[in-house]
């Protein structure tokens, strides 16, 4: 009697499902990040789709940038007689300032694309601070202002679309640089930025009309 043990070749896949599942629920999946993992999404999206679809998300998969990640599906239409299934992924409000600096940021990453060259675009956080500063009225307290900046640029990082880089050199400390994670590109797209752009022109008219308020109130 042949008593060889009987492989069971769907043990492994079923283990790299699951696993992929669980990461992709938590948040994005990047190539650089984990390639094995990005293998075995290549090699199971069609389960992961199935998986997830469910669950009434959606996979989003870029080859070309390296990113995956789930979104909830569109809700249906007024006259569409499909159930409407609670969100699985909450939408989360975005103050103004966080808008504007994925904004600037999706602007710069399409110029850098535009003149071709490297794959990463890294800025420093004096470039981002510069980014910002133009669009926010002047005040008298500069330090208040870079705080607040700084705290916009946090809250970007936490929500995954920059990530902070070690010190060049293995350099204990030094100048604060971030790498624009590419996965904006599939946030904020040009319907998106034509929208605000209008939102940017309203914005900013209405702070020259309180600057020129202000200096004709000077003098009076």
């Amino acid at each position: 009697m042949n008593t060889t043990p009987t492989a069971h070749p769907m043990v492994a896949p079923a283990a790299d499902l699951s696993v992929l599942l669980i990461g992709l629920l938590k948040g994005v999946l990047y190539r650089d990040g984990d390639e094995r993992q990005w293998a075995a999404l290549l090699n199971l999206q069609a389960r992961v789709r199935d998986y997830v679809a469910v669950l009434n998300l959606d996979l989003v998969l870029d080859e070309a940038e390296g990113y995956a990640f789930l979104k909830s599906r569109p809700e249906p239409a007024d006259d569409d007689s499909s159930p409407c299934l609670p969100r699985l992924v909450a939408r989360r409000p975005l103050s103004f300032a966080v808008s504007l600096l994925l904004a600037l940021l999706r602007k710069k990453l399409a110029e850098f694309d535009a003149g071709g060259g490297d794959t990463r675009l890294v800025l420093s956080r004096d470039d981002i601070v510069e980014l910002v500063r133009v669009f926010l009225p002047d005040g008298p307290n500069e330090a208040k202002l870079i705080d607040q900046i700084e705290t916009t640029i946090n809250k970007v990082a936490e929500l995954g679309f920059l990530q902070k880089l070690k010190p060049a050199g293995g350099a204990a400390v030094g100048p604060a640089t971030f790498e624009v994670r590419r996965i904006l590109k599939a946030f904020v797209d040009a319907q998106w930025l034509a929208e605000f752009d209008t939102r940017l022109a309203t914005y900013q008219s209405q702070l020259a009309g309180v600057s020129n308020t202000k200096e004709g109130a000077g003098h009076e």
